[in-house]
């Protein structure tokens, strides 16, 4: 029998998760389907999430970035430099300025910036300079600001900036880091499809897991512009579904679901309901995936289904009358 259908992977899950730190897993992806998927999601991940970056910067003394600062041991350009390696998180607003001055020997760390409820130093410990003299001093004003990708200063410079104001190319991106890998699994007699895993790092702004859901949905996003018509009928299925639901509850359950919880549970996944492994492959096969697109079926057409018997049927029946359901009748 040939396949009509790409079948549906499995929901993620997560192999390891530390802070900002994490690995995840798609199974049961279609031949191909991990490089496809893994390489769009590793590069919305790069380039399209938000974060907070310096925009510009003011060091007491210095006019340039080439300047020199008298009883400091690193010029201007390394503790630019420096600057850049230190992460924000901003709890409100779009923009916010921050400032650091510090007038002792020794070496200057982020968490010597200044305490503002808006602005979170993600890493504190991260290093800026070293005043070698007690005539050093370190004076320093950033200007931080919300956006997404990589902006060079170029195209946020103002036609009269502050004498002393450094522009500084803005890195908005909170990943640190992220790679994908594909190996080939078994899904019923095939073993080609693919397992896709995702291992990522952030900033500290924002979880891993965040960060690859907000990847997905804006994934999304940008296929349901393009598919709006589609998806207006496949809401209309939904509604559909959803008064079919309403039809197969049983006279016993009367009042025991209301509309609400008659949509949810016709989004119930088949594949976390405790079928047989047989049943369950049967099933994906022929593109069923809900209760809602089981109870739409009738005993005679799953029983044409390949590998489903009457062993399954019964198995569905069972299950499907914990829910107050039942099959199609014809």
């Amino acid at each position: 029998m040939f396949q009509k259908e790409i079948l549906l992977p499995k929901k993620i899950t997560v192999v390891e998760e530390d802070g900002p730190k994490g690995v995840y897993e798609i199974e049961g992806l279609y031949p191909g389907y991990g490089h496809t998927l893994g390489n769009s999601l590793r590069r919305v991940i790069l380039s399209s999430l938000p974060g907070v970056s310096i925009i510009s910067i003011k060091i007491k003394g210095a006019d340039h970035e080439f300047a020199t600062l008298d009883g400091v041991k690193e010029d201007v350009l390394n503790i630019i430099l420096n600057l850049k390696k230190v992460r924000f998180m901003l709890r409100s607003g779009d923009e916010a300025v921050i400032r650091l001055h510090v007038k002792e020997k020794g070496g200057v760390h982020a968490n010597a910036f200044e305490k503002m409820g808006e602005v979170e130093v993600l890493n504190p410990d991260q290093y800026i300079a070293e005043i070698t003299s007690s005539n050093g001093e370190l004076d320093i004003e950033l200007e931080l600001a919300r956006g997404i990708g990589y902006l060079p200063k170029e195209e946020f410079k103002k036609e009269k900036e502050a004498i002393g104001t450094i522009l500084v190319d803005a890195i908005f991106s909170p990943i640190r880091k992220v790679r994908y890998e594909v190996e080939n699994m078994r899904v019923g007699d095939r073993t080609d499809y693919n397992r896709l895993r995702i291992s990522l790092e952030t900033d500290g702004s924002i979880s891993a897991k965040e960060a690859l859901e907000s990847a997905l949905k804006i994934m999304l996003k940008q296929f349901q512009s393009i598919l709006d018509l589609k998806l207006d009928e496949d809401e209309k299925e939904v509604k559909e579904d959803s008064s079919t639901i309403d039809e197969k509850v049983s006279e016993d359950s009367e009042g025991e679901y209301d509309d609400s919880e008659m949509v949810e549970l016709l989004k119930t996944r088949i594949d976390t309901l405790d079928f047989s492994s047989r049943t369950e492959r049967a099933l994906a096969s022929a593109n069923i995936r809900t209760l809602g697109g089981l109870i739409k079926k009738s005993k005679n057409e799953l029983l044409t289904i390949e590998g489903f018997g009457q062993k399954s049927l019964d198995e569905v029946i069972d299950t499907l009358s914990t829910f107050k359901l039942t099959l199609k009748d014809k």
